[in-house]
């Protein structure tokens, strides 16, 4: 499979849009985990935000998908297969990664998941069979050690790692990567709306199977396939569609989709990936400011060495562009 990568002839201030839009979907995501977690102090299950997210967020981008022009490439039969086939890495993630917080802390399974900004550079480099730049190695290691920093992970390093949670997050950064390369090599020719409303479809499918194996069928079925552990055998809160669904529908299926699928295809998978590492200080910020969860003097070194990989990485094409503009007026 051939995957989209960073392309040194285009345009400077389309790489800058490229940027713009993953670090907007990026953020998107960083703002999903705070009504996530306020919708779990409801006392809904992740079978119940999963489901609404996805289909809430489905049916939004199909209505968005009618307004395109009527001389927009259309998705041809294999076209709308392969999305949906690519789209089950999104439903995967979100299982994947809240199945993981289940067994270990947060701050553990944060940095788990952001295990997928290193395996998207190792991903692209094996596919293009080329060494990462020097620039891209030390932004990884940047983003790696501050995400640690981040999360606070330092302070649980002592306790006992239960082998299920580290399991299912490594898994959710695997299948995150896949969502990334997917984004920026299936169907490319197609707007972004027609091709989140896919991925959306194929993602939705998984959370379907999901909520199935551990609540519907349960529930209303007798049907008892996994453990106790997996398992929620309560009736269905329909309720999360008109309330915190709509919030994580917006900012977990409707902005990041369209977002991430205009974005990496222009700056590629490797430079998407390192760009997208932006939801975890977002995150932080947004949990400060909703939740009112402490931020310490580490958790900011964290968040600064964060950031400085991104300036790292994109601090000389935006002063060309600058001085390009500058010229140009």
């Amino acid at each position: 499979m051939q995957v989209s990568s960073h392309r040194s002839d285009a345009p400077k201030a389309s790489l800058l849009k490229g940027v713009l839009f993953i670090l907007i979907g990026s953020s998107s995501y960083g703002m999903l985990s705070t009504f996530v977690k306020l919708s779990y102090k409801q006392g809904y299950t992740t079978a119940e935000v999963t489901g609404a997210q996805f289909v809430i967020g489905a049916f939004v981008v199909s209505l968005l998908a009618l307004f395109l022009p009527k001389n927009a490439a259309k998705a041809t039969f294999s076209d709308k297969w392969k999305l949906m086939v690519t789209g089950t890495t999104t439903g995967l993630t979100s299982v994947l990664y809240y199945v993981s917080v289940k067994y270990i802390a947060a701050s553990i399974a944060v940095v788990l998941l952001m295990q997928s900004v290193w395996l998207g550079v190792v991903f692209e480099s094996l596919f293009k069979k080329t060494w990462p730049t020097l620039d891209k190695v030390i932004a990884v290691v940047l983003v790696l050690v501050g995400t640690v920093l981040a999360t606070n992970a330092l302070d649980t390093a002592s306790t006992q790692l239960d082998i299920r949670g580290f399991i299912f997050g490594i898994l959710a950064a695997i299948s995150f990567s896949g969502t990334m390369m997917s984004t920026g090599s299936v169907a490319s020719h197609l707007p972004s709306v027609k091709r989140s409303q896919f991925m959306l479809f194929g993602g939705g499918l998984v959370v379907l199977v999901f909520a199935f194996m551990t609540q519907l069928g349960p529930r209303y079925f007798g049907i008892e396939i996994l453990s106790s552990d997996f398992i929620q055998n309560k009736p269905f809160e329909f309720s999360i569609f008109w309330t915190y669904g709509l919030f994580v529908a917006v900012f977990g299926t409707i902005l990041p989709p369209i977002m991430l699928n205009k974005g990496f295809p222009i700056t590629g998978v490797a430079l998407g990936s390192i760009i997208s590492s932006m939801e975890l200080p977002f995150a932080t910020l947004i949990a400060f400011a909703l939740l009112g969860e402490h931020i310490g003097r580490v958790q900011l070194l964290g968040v600064g060495l964060i950031l400085f990989s991104v300036f790292l990485l994109n601090y000389r094409m935006i002063l060309k562009e600058k001085l390009k503009l500058a010229v140009e007026k």
